[in-house]
């Protein structure tokens, strides 16, 4: 596809500055809301790649020997203009994601905290000392940078996950190479301005656009030393098995199953609500949306019924309206989200609300599906096995809590769950028993906070990493252990001034 001159056109940013590449082939970004055509992205070639890690090489070599000081002022200037330009950032996910205003907002916040959290660089990257391991021996430890890193990110997070991995890589004295999704390719480009603007020296972090091809080349490139993933669980596979035969560190986040077991004793207002919320967040494009609801008997009729009267009250449009859902990403994926609906009755399952079927508040052709509720669900249906990646909730029905541990458990994926029970030993129970990396107790997204990490186990997670906190910053860095030994005391000479770091 080649741009069109009456289209805004998006392109890379390297060293600091808009980079068009090489390439004439460009792709899409339409407006998800009225289905219309918005703007064009650059794809880059091969050759535009290694112009930007060679730009991001150069730069890696100055940036590592910056003090932690340093780097913690510019993180500090970029915490500060990111919250600024919140709404702007927001503005542009929701004009090329389609999730609403505030859904988006909430992204940028989440986003925000990993900036907050590698302010802390600091004391993040204090090592260890032991004196006197031998007679006149010490043995310290300290962590350096890698250099290069690259970051793959997904549509459905178009600010919060570049985020979870930005902040500590630069903070850690790495270069990055941001690849966002070319279906929403802006927020990227603002958060990166936003970093520049704060004093990052340029070409420490730079974006560059594309498809298959540049990731491609991402993955096989030999000045690149890391790469951070988060996708579909095929896409994921194939990035952690391509970046590490071509010696990487990789950590790749995949898809996932979420599970939420409502026990009888919970209360099912409360898992009504979460079961919504968490359902029909965001049109369900959320890696950690609750898509099967496990309800143990004989909660299913109750609960049912009180999920239908909370949709009932659910507005779905335009995301920069008083909606309460907007529309899914593109018009493929709503036709394969649909097809999972009409495939779930063909096998047996009980519709009780058809997204299909609804009204929206939107102008144009917009990717629209309603919030979709499907009763009777059973493992084998297509609607159970697969992961939709839109609004439609399964409603899975067990006779027990042991029932309902052995469908999580047997699912290859672990990336997110919950129960809801007022029973204290159930809940302790439940998360010694299941098997999945993040897990909610009465909380029906369990999305860790920045200093605790992000990542599933199971199919849902490549690598041995998880994203954001401790684990994040040990990714992003190499420990080295230094042996020491100094037989004679050095003087430095006198100096009555106050002892500044610079």
């Amino acid at each position: 596809m080649t741009s069109s001159p009456s289209l805004r056109e998006i392109v890379h940013l390297v060293d600091g500055k808009p980079f068009a590449g090489s390439s004439e082939r460009t792709g899409p970004v339409f407006n998800p809301a009225t289905g219309e055509q918005q703007a064009v992205v650059r794809f880059a070639t091969a050759e535009d790649v290694d112009h930007v890690v060679a730009s991001a090489t150069a730069a890696a070599a100055a940036w590592r020997t910056s003090s932690l000081s340093t780097r913690a002022k510019v993180l500090f200037a970029a915490r500060e203009l990111l919250a600024q330009r919140a709404g702007e950032i927001a503005a542009a996910i929701t004009a090329e994601h389609g999730k609403v205003l505030s859904d988006a907002a909430g992204e940028v916040q989440r986003g925000l905290e990993i900036v907050e959290f590698a302010c802390g660089i600091p004391h993040l990257l204090k090592g260890g000392f032991s004196e006197g391991v031998s007679t006149g021996v010490d043995v310290y430890s300290i962590r350096q940078p890698l250099g290069v890193t690259a970051v793959i990110s997904p549509f459905n997070f178009p600010s919060m996950v570049p985020l979870w991995f930005i902040p500590i890589a630069v903070a850690c004295g790495n270069a990055v190479v941001l690849k966002p999704s070319e279906k929403d390719p802006t927020a990227a480009v603002l958060i990166a301005q936003a970093f520049l603007d704060a004093g990052l020296p340029p070409g420490v972090l730079n974006v560059v656009q594309g498809d298959k091809e540049a990731v491609d080349r991402i993955l096989r490139h030999p000045d690149i030393r890391s790469v951070s993933f988060v996708g579909s669980t095929p896409i994921a596979r194939y990035v952690y098995e391509t970046g590490t035969a071509h010696g990487k560190r990789v950590q790749a986040l995949g898809g996932a199953k979420n599970h939420m077991i409502v026990l009888p004793d919970a209360d099912l207002d409360l898992a009504a609500d979460a079961a919504v919320n968490a359902g029909y967040g965001s049109a369900g494009e959320r890696c950690m949306a609750i898509s099967a609801l496990v309800a143990v008997d004989p909660v299913g009729d109750p609960l049912i019924a009180k999920i239908k009267e909370r949709i009932a009250t659910l507005r779905t449009g335009d995301g920069t309206r008083e909606v309460d859902m907007g529309p899914l990403v593109t018009r493929e994926h709503r036709d394969k989200v649909a097809s999972y609906v009409a495939a779930g009755a063909d096998q047996g399952a009980t519709v009780e609300v058809d997204g299909r079927q609804a009204s929206f508040d939107a102008d144009g052709d917009g990717f629209f599906l309603g919030p979709t509720l499907i009763d009777h669900v059973t493992p084998a249906m297509s609607c159970y096995t697969d992961e939709i990646f839109g609004p439609v909730l399964s409603v899975v029905r067990v006779p027990s809590y042991e029932a309902a541990m052995e469908l999580i458990n047997s699912n290859p994926y672990g990336n997110g769950t919950a129960i809801f029970t007022n029973d204290g030993g159930a809940a302790r129970r439940f998360q010694f028993e299941v098997e999945v990396g993040m897990v909610g107790i009465n909380v029906p997204i369990p999305v860790p906070m920045a200093y605790y990490s992000f990542g599933g186990w199971k199919n849902s997670l490549f690598g041995d990493s998880h994203a954001h906190g401790l684990e994040g910053v040990h990714f992003f860095t190499r420990g080295k252990v230094v042996t020491s030994r100094w037989l004679d005391p050095s003087h430095g000479g006198i100096n009555l001034g106050f002892p500044q770091h610079t």
